[in-house]
C-alpha cells in the first residue's frame, strides 16, 4: 500500500458515490491517457473483462478464429470462446516465453480474426513483426499485457502497441486495487462502442454528460465497470506507479546478478539480461534443467519459507484447450519449457536481506545435489 488509498475510499464514500464512473474512476482514466497518449483509456473491474469487451468490440463471432500463446491464463483464451471464437494456439521461443512470431502466419487461415500476443514477464513481444502480419491479412492485434504495466520497448509502452491493450490491476499485479483491469483503445473509431458495450449496452454515460436527454439499450453489453471504491484504491497506486515499477526492477536486478553463478556453471538458465532492460520487473524467473529437479528445488525452498512456485499449465494440454482449441505445428517448446521455470517472490516491500536468504536456499539446494 502506497498510504493515499485508505484516504481516497473515504473521499470517494463521502462522495455518496461509489459505483462506477465516479471522482476516482475518472481521474484513472486521466492518468492513463495522459501516460499511455492512447485515444481513450476504460477501466473494467478486471483484466479478464477489458479481454472480454476488446472481442466483443472485434465482433467476434461463433467458428471465427484467434491467434494465440497456449502458455498463457485461460482469460486470454476465455475472452474469445465466450463469443464462439475456435483458438488457434501457437508456440512460444524458449528465450522470452512470447508467441513465436515466427510461427504465425503458418496458423492463419480465411478464419482468423484476431492475434493475441502475450507479454510474458512484462516482456514486450516483437510487436512490429506481429503487426506486419495483422496488417497484410486484414485482422486485428489485441495486446494481453496483464503482466507488462509500464514495460517499454524501444521508448514505447506495452499496451500502445496495438489496436486495443488489456491491463489488469489484480491483486498479484504490479499496481492493483484488488480486482481491476483497463481498456486502452488505439485505433479510432472504438471508443464510443466500448463506452456503450462497457455500460450494459446502454448510452447511459451520454446521458450523464447530458449529451441525450434519457438513455437507451443500444447495442449488446454488460456490466464492466469497477466500483469507484476500486478506482481509489487504484488511483492511490498509480500516483507511485513509477516508484514501484523501478524497486520491482531493482529486486529482480538482484537476483539476477546473486544467481549468475549458477547459471554461469549450468545449473539453471536466466534470461538475457538484456531483457530486464526495459520490463517492469514484473516477474523473476529461471528455469532448470528438468520438471523432476524442479519440483524437488520447490519443495526444498518450502521447508525454508520461501513461496517460490511455477506458473502456466499449457492451454492446449487442458480438458478445455482441447475441446476450444488446436495447436498450430509442432509444440517445440511451451510443453517442454512449462515444466522447468520456476518464479521467485516479488513485491515492493522485498528486502535485501530476504532476496539474499532466498538466493542462499537455492545456491544450497545446488551444493547438496
Amino acid at each position: 500500500m502506497t498510504g493515499k488509498e485508505l484516504e481516497h475510499i473515504q473521499d470517494a464514500y463521502e462522495r455518496r458515490h461509489i459505483s462506477g464512473d465516479g471522482k476516482f474512476t475518472k481521474l484513472c482514466h486521466r492518468w492513463l491517457e495522459h501516460k499511455f497518449k492512447c485515444g481513450k483509456a476504460l477501466l473494467t473491474h478486471s483484466g479478464t473483462a477489458a479481454l472480454e469487451m476488446a472481442a466483443m468490440l472485434l465482433d467476434i463471432r461463433k467458428g471465427d478464429e484467434v491467434i494465440m500463446p497456449s502458455y498463457t491464463f485461460p482469460s486470454t483464451a476465455n475472452a474469445f470462446v465466450l463469443r464462439g471464437a475456435n483458438i488457434v494456439f501457437v508456440d512460444i521461443k524458449p528465450e522470452t516465453l512470447n508467441i513465436d512470431e515466427g510461427k504465425i502466419e503458418k496458423a492463419v487461415t480465411h478464419r482468423t480474426r484476431a492475434i493475441v500476443p502475450v507479454h510474458y514477464a512484462g516482456i514486450i513481444c516483437e510487436m512490429d513483426k506481429i503487426n506486419a502480419i495483422a496488417k497484410k491479412s486484414g485482422f486485428s492485434v489485441i495486446e494481453d499485457a496483464a503482466h507488462a504495466f509500464l514495460s517499454k520497448r524501444s521508448g514505447r509502452y506495452a499496451g500502445t502497441l496495438s489496436d486495443i491493450g488489456c491491463f489488469s490491476f489484480h491483486e498479484t499485479k504490479n499496481i492493483s486495487c484488488g480486482e481491476g483491469g483497463a481498456l486502452l483503445l488505439n485505433t479510432p473509431g472504438f471508443a464510443e462502442r466500448a463506452e456503450i458495450i462497457r455500460d450494459k449496452g446502454t448510452d447511459r454515460s451520454k446521458f450523464f454528460r447530458g449529451e441525450v436527454d434519457k438513455y437507451s439499450w443500444i447495442d449488446v453489453g454488460s456490466s464492466y465497470l469497477p466500483s469507484d471504491i476500486n478506482a481509489a484504491v487504484l488511483y492511490g497506486q498509480m500516483s507511485k506507479a513509477d516508484t514501484i515499477t523501478k524497486r520491482r526492477i531493482s529486486i529482480c536486478r538482484k537476483y539476477y546478478d546473486q544467481l549468475r553463478q549458477l547459471n554461469d556453471e549450468g545449473y539453471i538458465e536466466l534470461p538475457s539480461a538484456r531483457y530486464y532492460e526495459e520490463n517492469n520487473g514484473h516477474i523473476f524467473y529461471f528455469k532448470v534443467k528438468n520438471g523432476n529437479l524442479r519440483n524437488a528445488l520447490l519443495d526444498h525452498l518450502k521447508r525454508k519459507g520461501i513461496n517460490a512456485i511455477f506458473h502456466y499449465v499449457p492451454l492446449h494440454t487442458s480438458v478445455a484447450g482441447g475441446k476450444y482449441g488446436r495447436f498450430s505445428g509442432k509444440d517445440e517448446w511451451t510443453s517442454a519449457e512449462s515444466k522447468r521455470l520456476i518464479r521467485l517472490p516479488v513485491f515492493y516491500e522485498l528486502s535485501g536481506k530476504d532476496i539474499a536468504y532466498i538466493t542462499n536456499g537455492i545456491y544450497d539446494f545446488y551444493h547438496k545435489l
